[in-house]
């Protein structure tokens, strides 16, 4: 595929503090060109605390609507508490994922002893059509991510399809996302789904050659995926190696209006805040406080 542009990732501040995480998108690449990407956010955080009580947790509980978010963590415990009644830590590197739907609130992070949390949140725009859809939601240890070795690569698979292999974040919007390891010098070869008209690679460690193109740390290769015959993605590590991930979809071309909720309007998005407001919303969600561990029904 050619290269379209080499752009830098920016700095965000999403929790309204001194905390910032690089931002590949929409800082780098704009949402019309990151369709159906909404946003990736790389993140560092040294915990405030080792330990954290039950119902504490640094990013506080609130609400999203609309869209599909995977947060990947690749060191430290990860955590997360939700208006489904889920109340899970997983190990790391391992997944969490919610297809939002009609709507959640939920709280994370603030596991592992005080260990360094570092990694990816990530959110999917989803077809109008399937946005008020019942929430869905998944976990997943390491051992539970397709994960492959050799010749100085890893890959894991985090969404989509690679042969017989399957990524378990279940999308509502058909996207590939994959992470690769790659030792210096070592070389890939990738062949973007057939179906797919949007392909970018965050380089987020190290540097590489990407289809011929210099990326260094946090340069996000925006490819041309609109040939049906140039397909192919080509990675060399460059001396100190290279850590990258695949963002590949297929564009919805729908209007956007988004903040924690993502719908197709503002007036949708009043709607959303007008349910908040009122206590109606998530409109699906568990009878007991989730907010209160304790409040849990003994099994």
């Amino acid at each position: 595929m050619r290269v379209l542009r080499v752009a830098t990732a920016g700095t965000a501040h999403p929790f309204g503090d001194e905390r910032t995480v690089r931002q590949a998108f929409p800082k780098a690449i704009a949402a019309e060109d990151a369709d159906p990407f909404l946003m990736c956010d790389n993140f560092a955080f040294a915990p405030e605390k080792a330990n954290f009580g039950e119902d504490e947790f640094p990013i506080g509980w609130h609400p999203h609507r609309g869209m599909d978010i995977l947060s990947y963590q690749k060191t430290g415990l990860g955590r997360h508490g939700d208006s489904l009644g889920h109340r899970e830590t997983y190990e790391t590197p391992g997944i969490q994922w919610m297809s939002c739907g009609s709507g959640v609130e939920h709280a994370e992070g603030g596991g592992g002893d005080g260990e360094l949390m570092k990694g990816f949140q990530i959110w999917v725009n989803v077809p109008s059509s399937k946005k008020l859809d019942d929430p869905r939601y998944g976990t997943h240890p390491p051992s539970e991510i397709p994960t492959e070795r050799g010749a100085g690569v890893a890959r894991r698979l985090l969404a989509g399809a690679i042969g017989d292999e399957k990524g378990p974040f279940e999308t509502a919007t058909p996207v590939q996302m994959v992470d690769w390891e790659l030792e210096a010098g070592a070389s890939l070869e990738h062949e973007l789904p057939s179906t797919m008209d949007t392909a970018l690679l965050y380089v987020y460690e190290g540097g590489a050659r990407v289809n011929g193109a210099a990326a260094a740390a946090h340069d996000v290769v925006e490819l041309d995926a609109s040939s049906a015959e140039d397909r192919g993605l080509d990675i060399t590590a460059g001396p100190d190696g290279c850590a990258a991930m695949l963002f590949a979809g297929k564009k919805l071309r729908e209007p956007i209006a988004h903040g924690p909720i993502v719908m197709n309007s503002q007036s949708e998005i009043q709607q959303a805040f007008k349910e908040l407001r009122s206590g109606k919303f998530p409109p699906v969600r568990v009878p007991w406080d989730y907010k209160r561990a304790s409040a849990r029904p003994k099994k």
